[in-house]
């Protein structure tokens, strides 16, 4: 089964790099970004990782926490992330968990229409595709990104994403197409126009339907 937007993100227990995490309890109060990646010690993985690693100041700015999923063991990892360190000349300090077990891959549907599960599998059977989840406080899933094993994730579009999950969550306004941060926004249907200037002061009304404002500052 699927997750979908606004779903509580399952619940799950796993020893990573940092130590056995519960998801929930890790999250804390704080947004966070789950993501898959096929297999250790494979590039376009370890550019990935790496760009995570550079990322790191932005996603605290964020309130923002990073945890990777992968089908190889702790042991496993630990030993890439210092091929990742070397790369991308940032500690790669977020957790990356364990699911050799298959448990998260299954729970989050990260595996591919193809995967193949025999007993004796290896990692190479059952690669995850790149999955980008992004989960609020309150532990439900505001935006989820699939790319297949050939196409690496572009990390500023999930920055841009996460910023924009962030100025939206709890306003009654959206984020119109390439939105940045700093650019208007969208003024939400359920405003009328004389409710929209009380809450965000001028608006301005492009069709009766597409209204933007100044982004109100949170």
């Amino acid at each position: 089964m699927s997750i979908r937007i606004n779903d509580i993100a399952p619940d799950f227990t796993a020893d990573s790099t940092a130590g056995k995490l519960s998801l929930h309890d890790w999250i804390g109060d704080s947004y966070a970004i789950l993501f898959s990646h096929p297999k250790d010690f494979t590039p376009v993985c370890t550019t990935e990782f790496g760009a995570v690693a550079q990322l790191a100041p932005e996603f605290a700015k964020r309130k923002t926490k990073v945890m990777g999923v992968s089908v190889d063991d702790v042991e496993a990892h630990k030993k890439w992330q210092r091929d990742i360190e070397a790369f991308s000349g940032a500690p790669a300090n977020f957790p990356i968990i364990d699911d050799t077990s298959l448990n998260v891959s299954k729970l989050y549907n990260m595996l591919p229409a193809d995967a193949y599960l025999p007993d004796g599998r290896t990692p190479a059977d059952t690669a995850t595709v790149r999955t980008v989840f992004i989960i609020g406080p309150d532990k439900k899933v505001r935006l989820t990104m699939s790319y297949p094993m050939s196409v690496g994730r572009n990390f500023a579009e999930i920055l841009r994403a996460l910023d924009a999950v962030q100025a939206t969550d709890g306003v009654p306004i959206a984020t119109p197409a390439n939105w940045v941060p700093g650019q208007d926004v969208i003024v939400a249907l359920s405003l009328n126009n004389d409710q929209a200037k009380e809450k965000f002061g001028e608006i301005d009304v492009k069709l009766p339907y597409l209204r933007y404002t100044k982004a109100p500052k949170k």
